[in-house]
């Protein structure tokens, strides 16, 4: 009996490192195409503003290619390169990527009353200098706050319903995988509401501290949305965000062995098989 256990599991395995991995991926067309429409749009109040677009999702996470068609999602983050989060008492930057705009709004990242949730009040404008590139600094007066209220004219927003953060587009005729589109903020660092994760204590010696670093090293968003339980309410509602960790995610699942990946694409079809969120 147990000679055919490890049978089944020899020929279950072979199965799933044979069909999991099958290039060209029609999903990864259709995040590109994602992208390409997020880099054409801007603010409706700011026509020189731009979209900074990533890929997330199970897309950006998988190596592979799940055995069931429509398994699985596109989430394109796309940031404001006019626009930039902080943690709260760290210093203004003098230097940014070169994807930034010669003038950005600087919000701060403090704490709400649910842990991972913040508010975003504006504290900087910094407007880069001709002669060395660096940027210069200029304080806002306090009490303005970013709002997760969020509008544009890319063509993204067109037939779109929004849940949470999340804008889903209306092409069930056309998509391979379910496609969301959520606006976030960049934060260039490690948030401190994060600071003990890279010296948790870690069993089997994962991740290692290459990956540590290279999670670290991406920092974080905020994306537009509030606690479940203060979505009512009149202020908190439309000021609160949340600490979203996207980048790590996508650094950390591809650091997976293929054999992995399999497992976790399994247990993704069971969940939605099952009806589990």
């Amino acid at each position: 009996m147990a000679d055919g256990c490890r049978d089944i599991s020899k020929i279950v395995t072979t199965f799933l490192l044979n069909t999991c991995r099958l290039p060209p991926r029609h999903c990864d067309v259709q995040a590109a195409a994602m992208c390409a429409e997020a880099v054409g749009g801007h603010p409706v109040d700011n026509e020189k503003s731009e979209f900074i677009p990533l890929i997330t999702g199970s897309v950006a996470e998988f190596y592979i290619e799940p055995m069931l068609p429509h398994v699985g999602d596109i989430d394109v983050m796309y940031h404001f390169n006019t626009q930039l989060a902080i943690p709260r008492g760290h210093p203004p930057p003098t230097q940014l990527p070169a994807e930034f705009y010669y003038y950005v709004k600087v919000v701060e990242i403090i704490d709400s009353q649910f842990p991972g949730y913040v508010y975003l009040p504006i504290h900087y404008l910094l407007t880069q200098c001709i002669d060395d590139g660096k940027y210069n600094c200029t304080e806002y007066e306090e009490g303005q706050y970013y709002s997760n209220q969020f509008y544009c004219n890319s063509d993204m927003s067109a037939n779109q319903s929004t849940h949470g953060p999340a804008r889903f587009a209306d092409n069930s005729h056309t998509s391979y995988l379910s496609v969301d589109s959520v606006y976030c903020i960049r934060c260039l660092s490690w948030p401190p509401q994060a600071d003990d994760w890279p010296t948790r204590n870690r069993n089997y010696d994962w991740p290692d501290s290459a990956t540590l670093d290279r999670v670290v090293s991406c920092g974080c968003d905020v994306v537009g949305v509030a606690h479940r339980q203060c979505r009512q309410h009149e202020w908190v509602g439309k000021y609160q965000w949340r600490l979203s960790f996207s980048r790590a995610e996508i650094v950390l699942i591809n650091s997976w062995m293929p054999l992995q990946q399999d497992c976790l694409s399994c247990a993704t079809i069971f969940r939605k098989d099952r009806g589990i969120d």
